[in-house]
């Protein structure tokens, strides 16, 4: 059986601070490196220059020495100019000093072997009257060079001179500053080594070693969780400053275009929502109304010590609060229901012994005179309200109100045909405005029972008003203050004293508003709650 070949090590993704690093030092390098050559360069040049002034200004002085055109129109110029020559080579500090005739024939050279043959060089021009300079090899290497001419009193050109530094002298003289450039391009290239280290060890702790594409899936998986999950979170930074709000908190607010960037506080949200966020104490799980919504507020502060910012979560209890409604109605239905199962039983009980009695026809009206009674209210309720569960809602909330001693009542005025309400507005918004409404009127008529004469009476109309369904709500109670008009349907708001109200009469205007509906409020012997919503347009305000 072959052996498979092993597979090769993986290699492990470098960190974004090891990749930043080593490009700052490559960039580093390279700008010292290419300061150092430029540097040099101009080094170089600047050397070169002053090279060709040497030169040039030794050239000028030799040919304008009197000896050198003596010695040129004499019969033996090298026994005269040789020695002449070398001694300004050792004074000038040249390479060579080297007078020849209009032909290029060499009187001096310092290697006296070379005396008599033609020069190494370009002299045309210098024969004309002008100046050569020129970078030159000639027999003692390359030389920086000039050739100058030799004139006599009339100008003409009697002789030629030419005068030279070895390219290596040069070379030499750049050794020193070429060793204090590299030594402080080194040192550049340590300092800025260390640095961009310390950087790099610092940027790599904050990045917890990580490369530059695990970041950036770190940052794709980070952007994508934000936006999924179904809670509404909102960060904050420590001017209140919004840095991040997931698609869950803009549904849940009601916002319209991007919160980042903006003040928290310039959001146009509820006042309570909006100081709760911003207070210095943090919220555990407080129940805020929105524009549409019922939401679970927490907050909580971002790092240990001096708070970086806020984290803001908010959860949506709007179907649940809807369902709490509910399950009180059903709860009211199921306590009315044992307990007119409780009272037939005890007037089944009275038959039953009037019966043993042998008072027959006493049972007999007995017996009658209460179906009468039940059957009469069913027939009220029906035959003014044929939508189902408005119709079951107040026969509901008509048994559970006798049950508490107090006389719901369905005005004359009050007439639904079966059909006429659209589907667009929900049976769950019809429960939850009428059915909180009764119970608010109920428990404020009981709370007024001692400061009105007679018993407890609440009066419900419903009705179809124009375009609009109107359902009103009218109670005994102590009424609504006119300073408490405008707070009566803020969440908390309640006559109760208990903990735990407060938030019937606020669904009332969040359901009424979500249906483009309004509520109003009223005073006759006690309040009266007036919610008109629109058949046509209704559900279209979400």
């Amino acid at each position: 059986m072959p052996l498979r070949p092993p597979s090769p090590p993986r290699r492990l993704p470098r960190s974004l601070a090891g990749q930043l690093f080593a490009v700052q030092i490559v960039i580093v390098a390279v700008v010292l490196a290419g300061s150092a050559v430029l540097a040099y360069l101009t080094v170089a040049e600047r050397a070169r220059d002053a090279a060709f002034g040497q030169v040039t200004a030794t050239a000028r002085a030799v040919a304008d020495s009197p000896t050198v055109r003596q010695a040129a129109t004499g019969p033996d110029p090298t026994e005269v100019l040789q020695p002449y020559a070398q001694r300004v080579c050792a004074d000038a500090g040249v390479a060579f000093v080297t007078v020849m005739d209009t032909h290029g024939v060499r009187w001096t050279h310092p290697d006296p072997a070379q005396i008599g043959r033609p020069f190494l060089g370009h002299i045309e021009q210098a024969l004309a009257g002008g100046i050569v300079r020129e970078t030159y090899t000639g027999t003692l290497g390359p030389s920086v060079r000039v050739v100058t001419p030799v004139q006599d009193d009339r100008g003409r050109v009697i002789a030629l001179v030419s005068v030279g530094i070895r390219v290596q002298s040069i070379s030499r003289q750049l050794n020193g500053p070429l060793i204090v450039l590299a030594g402080v391009a080194l040192a550049a290239l340590a300092v800025g080594g260390l640095g961009s280290y310390l950087a790099n060890a610092r940027l790599r702790r904050h990045t917890h070693g990580m490369g530059a594409d695990e970041l950036s899936h770190l940052y794709d998986y980070h952007q994508a969780t934000l936006h999924s999950v179904r809670e509404g979170l909102i960060l904050l930074d420590r001017a209140g400053t919004v840095v991040l709000c997931n698609d869950a908190a803009r549904e849940l607010l009601g916002l319209e275009g991007p919160a980042e960037g903006r003040q928290f506080a310039e959001l146009a949200l509820p006042e309570a929502l909006t100081r709760s966020v911003l207070g210095a104490d943090p919220a555990h799980d407080e129940v805020h109304l929105t524009a549409d919504r019922v939401v679970v507020l927490n907050t909580s502060a971002i790092g240990p010590g001096p708070a970086l910012g806020t984290v803001v979560t908010l959860r949506d209890h709007t179907e649940l609060q809807s369902l709490n409604g509910e399950l009180d109605s059903v709860r009211g239905f199921s306590e009315a229901l044992g307990a007119q199962a409780h009272e037939a039983a005890n007037r089944l009980h009275a038959v039953v012994v009037l019966v043993e009695l042998g008072r027959y026809r006493e049972a007999v009206e007995f017996a009658t005179a209460e179906l009468e009674l039940a059957q009469r209210l069913t027939d009220r309720v029906v035959s003014a309200v044929s939508e189902p569960v408005l119709a079951a809602l107040l026969l509901g909330k008509t048994a559970e109100a006798a049950e508490r001693g107090v006389e719901l009542t369905l005005t004359e005025d009050s007439r639904i045909d079966d059909g006429v309400l659209p589907p667009e507005l929900p049976a769950r918004d019809l429960v939850t405005i009428l059915g909180n409404l009764i119970d608010n009127a109920v428990d404020a008529a009981i709370a007024n029972s001692a400061a009105h004469p007679g018993p407890p009476e609440v009066a419900v109309t419903a009705r179809i008003d124009s375009d609009r369904l109107l359902l009103r709500v009218a109670d005994t109670g102590a009424g609504i203050e006119p300073g408490e008009v405008e707070e009566v349907f803020r969440r908390g708001w309640s006559t109760k004293e208990e903990r735990g109200h407060g938030l019937g009469l606020a669904l009332v205007a969040q359901a009424a508003r979500r249906n483009g509906g309004a509520v109003e409020v009223g005073r006759e012997r006690g309040a009266v709650l007036t919610v008109r919503l629109p058949l046509q347009s209704a559900g279209a305000v979400r």
